[in-house]
């Protein structure tokens, strides 16, 4: 199984935004920490603000943080809401037309680990991956 970058990015984007606390986080900054496309920084931002785990501030002196406590958000959470589907197979689609289906004891052991993998991120959450500053390349205040 492997995630798409999208869920990928809004890990990411989370741990930045729960690293920097009160310190508002901009797109611009987020993709030149990571390397990433900011176009798809900001599809993943809006997404998260949408689901509310992040809010957006507008204005000039505007940016993202975390809207919720970094151990109310349920990794397993972020994910249903990022990962457009967990069709880890053509039988788990709307559209399967595999012959043996019906009797197929694959489609259960898949559905079991599935389960078993959304579930294990379920007991984890946003404060159990936070960083140091330092690890962001984040300086002290003085």
């Amino acid at each position: 199984m492997r995630l798409t970058h999208f869920s990928d990015y809004a890990l990411r984007v989370l741990m930045y935004a729960a690293v920097r606390g009160e310190n508002l986080i901009t797109i611009e900054e987020t993709a030149k920490l990571y390397g990433i496309s900011r176009a798809h920084l900001m599809k993943v931002a809006n997404q998260l603000t949408r689901a509310g785990y992040l809010k957006a501030i507008r204005g000039r002196s505007g940016g993202l943080a975390l809207a919720k406590r970094p151990d109310a958000i349920s990794l397993g959470d972020v994910l249903r809401v990022t990962e457009p589907d967990f069709a880890l197979v053509e039988c788990f689609t709307a559209d399967n037309r595999c012959l043996i289906t019906p009797r197929c004891r694959l489609r259960g052991a898949l559905h079991e680990a599935l389960a078993a993998f959304v579930g294990t991120l379920d007991g984890y959450t946003l404060a159990d991956l936070i960083l140091s500053p330092k690890d962001f390349g984040i300086k002290p205040a003085v």
